[in-house]
């Protein structure tokens, strides 16, 4: 197993422990990582069947960016994909952990960088997300 493997599966798992109330076999999850998004990026679509009752989540670890103040914080807004304008699900502020919008009815979702404190460019190690 490469670096990257393994340090995506810990992150993965440590995400899931934090979740606290999340049953051990999510409907879908995902992994990747983020480099030098601006703000309005946005990430992969996924499916949620909402065939069982996991919070979706979006995890971010070993976050920087492009100043010298160093990562803060990050706005994370989800959206589900509808025809015409994709409707918001609330945006979250992730400090290089996890965020949750709970459980979410089935439709298809992404997620968009909607602010960042300090910097233009995000660069995020490990993005884990789960639905």
């Amino acid at each position: 197993m490469n670096r990257r493997t393994v340090r995506g599966a810990l992150v993965g798992a440590a995400l899931l422990g934090l979740a606290g109330t999340t049953p051990a076999y999510a409907e879908g999850s995902w992994s990747s990582s983020i480099g030098g998004w601006q703000v309005n990026a946005e990430s992969r679509r996924w499916d949620d069947r909402n065939s069982d009752d996991v919070a979706t989540l979006v995890g971010f670890g070993g976050c920087s960016t492009d100043s010298g103040s160093g990562f803060s914080s990050a706005s994370v807004t989800l959206y589900k994909d509808v025809f015409g304008p994709d409707e918001s699900q609330g945006a979250r502020t992730n400090t290089c952990n996890y965020v949750s919008w709970g459980d979410k009815a089935a439709a298809k979702y992404y997620f968009r960088l909607t602010g960042l404190k300090f910097g233009q460019y995000l660069t995020v190690q490990d993005v884990y997300t789960q639905y």
